[in-house]
């Protein structure tokens, strides 16, 4: 993670209807919240979602991947930290889950987020009004 690039991390305790039979974080449950802390990160740069529709444009996922390392389980505290990671052709979003209980890295991840104009028209360069809210 580099300190020059947008960064936000938000903290959560791992709810009961997220665990599973083996008490542990199903998978899924980890891009939630990665999307979470994306949310946070894209409100952080004026980039909600109403902001992007009015600037003209829409932000669609188009790959997302979590790799695993430690779990979670309930009642755990968790940290996701997310932070810019590239702006040029498509927007990517790195993330790391950290559980904070037992003091290990759960996962890292990315998602990778398309433009189009206001009419689902894909660009291939990320359009510079996002582009200017995303980098420092």
């Amino acid at each position: 993670m580099t300190a020059s690039k947008p960064t936000v991390t938000i903290e959560l305790e791992i709810p009961f209807h997220d665990v599973d039979a083996l008490g542990v974080v199903w998978h899924g449950h980890y891009y939630k919240y990665m999307e979470l802390a994306r949310t946070a990160l894209l409100r952080s740069l004026e980039l909600e979602v109403q902001q992007i529709r009015d600037l003209g444009y829409r932000l669609y996922v188009i790959e997302t991947r979590c790799r695993y390392a430690f779990p979670l389980r309930y009642a755990e505290r968790a940290r996701v930290t997310a932070w810019v990671k590239d702006v040029d052709n498509r927007i990517t979003i790195a993330y790391e889950v950290f559980n904070l209980t037992a003091g290990r890295r759960s996962a890292r991840g990315h998602t990778i987020l398309a433009s189009t104009d206001a009419d689902g028209a894909l660009l291939m360069e990320t359009p510079d009004a996002l582009r200017r809210r995303l980098r420092p």
